[in-house]
C-alpha cells in the first residue's frame, strides 16, 4: 500500500468557498443582489478580454466578505447597515472616531 493509498481523502474546506455557489451561499440574503451583478459583470469582462484576472479577483472579493459573514453574521450585517446609513445620511456612525483623534489615541 503505498502512502497516498493510506491516508484517508481530505474533506473540502467549507470556509475556502471554492465555488461561487458557495460564496453566494455563505452570504447574507441583502448581499446576494449585489454579488450577482458583480459576479455577472466580472463574467461578461472575461468573455470580452478572454482574461479571468477580474473574475479572480472579484471573487476573491466576495469570499472574503462570505468568510467575515460566516465568522460574525450578526455583526457582519451590523456592519452593512451603518455602510448604508452613512450612505444615506452621509454621517459617520455614532461611536466613530476621526484619523486624526485615532493617531492620537495610539500615540502616532
Amino acid at each position: 500500500m503505498t502512502a497516498a493509498a493510506a491516508q484517508p481523502p481530505q474533506q473540502p474546506n467549507p470556509l475556502r468557498f471554492d465555488s461561487p455557489r458557495a460564496i453566494r451561499a455563505a452570504l447574507l440574503p441583502e448581499e446576494a443582489g449585489e454579488f450577482d451583478l458583480a459576479y455577472q459583470a466580472a463574467l461578461k469582462t472575461a468573455a470580452e478580454t478572454l482574461s479571468l484576472e477580474q473574475l479572480q479577483a472579484t471573487l476573491e472579493n466576495w469570499r472574503t466578505i462570505a468568510r467575515m459573514t460566516q465568522a460574525d453574521p450578526a455583526g457582519h450585517r451590523h456592519l452593512i447597515q451603518q455602510a448604508e446609513r452613512g450612505r444615506r445620511t452621509g454621517e459617520p456612525p455614532a461611536d466613530s472616531r476621526s484619523w486624526s483623534s485615532l493617531k492620537a489615541e495610539l500615540g502616532l
